[in-house]
């Protein structure tokens, strides 16, 4: 069973990606790294809309 969970994104992500590849790259690592456990599902804005296997 997923638990859905919404992270806050940090604006350096945004500051520090050249292009939507590395910007999903960032994203990625910074959940990944924060996060563990979590799956990203999309992005809304700031907020990513991640899965949480449990």
């Amino acid at each position: 069973m997923y638990n859905k969970s919404n992270v806050r994104l940090p604006e350096w992500i945004w500051e520090t990606a050249d292009n939507t590849d590395h910007l999903k790259d960032l994203i990625r690592a910074y959940v990944d790294k924060r996060y563990p456990g979590y799956r990203v599902v999309k992005v809304k804005g700031r907020i990513a809309i991640c899965d949480i296997g449990r």
